[in-house]
């Protein structure tokens, strides 16, 4: 996941806004308690999700796939006073997890948790978002963007992440059973050629593209 040498990762960590109390406890509990850790946003992501989310001033978020929460828990930093962030994921085991630390924060009431598929779960959310962050199931990032276009916000922002795969991207002879790399591939290609949108893919951790609605 280090695109560039880890000496430049570490000084841009260093010279990047530190990781809040809260969250260190959060990023240390997941990977003492919790299965693959790798998948946390971590202190300079989630430092990333923050800023963007204080830019837009999103009235309503939408994530999907919720984790451990450590990257909900960045994307309410912006959230209006009167916002939601709803979050979504699959796992139940994890709810009371995350809902501890959503307690914990000041952004407790304003998160609204999800159980379940999203693909089903979505469109019960009658509402339109003005942020939406896609980090789950590979293989449905295209169903994701699909069901959740038309309840984007004009100037809206879609965050998709890990869209660089470990740079398995690049791969064009991937194993039969590779589901999610072909996803991506197609995915990537899909919000480059979609005149809904207007996309930048940065190379930060394993690739995180920002699309904006038209």
């Amino acid at each position: 996941m280090h695109f560039i040498p880890e000496e430049i990762d570490e000084y841009v960590i260093k010279h990047s806004e530190d990781e809040p109390e809260l969250l260190q406890q959060l990023n240390r509990e997941t990977h003492q308690k919790i299965l693959q850790p790798r998948m946390l946003s971590g202190h300079f992501q989630g430092r990333v999700l923050s800023m963007i989310s204080k830019l837009v001033g999103p009235k309503q978020i939408l994530e999907i796939g919720t984790y451990t929460g450590y990257s909900a828990l960045c994307l309410a930093e912006g959230l209006d006073p009167k916002g939601e962030l709803h979050t979504i994921d699959s796992n139940e085991e994890l709810f009371k997890f995350q809902r501890k630390y959503f307690d914990q924060s000041k952004y407790g009431h304003q998160i609204i948790q999800h159980m379940g598929d999203a693909l089903d779960i979505i469109p019960q959310l009658h509402l339109k978002f003005d942020l939406v962050f896609i980090d789950a199931d590979k293989e449905n990032y295209s169903n994701y963007f699909n069901i959740i276009i038309d309840k984007l916000n004009t100037g809206g922002i879609i965050l998709s992440d890990n869209v660089l795969w470990s740079g398995k991207v690049l791969d064009t002879k991937f194993k039969k059973d590779d589901l999610a790399t072909p996803a991506l591939i197609e995915y990537n290609r899909i919000l480059k050629n979609d005149k809904r949108v207007e996309t930048v893919l940065l190379p930060i951790r394993d690739g995180l593209t920002i699309s904006r609605k038209l």
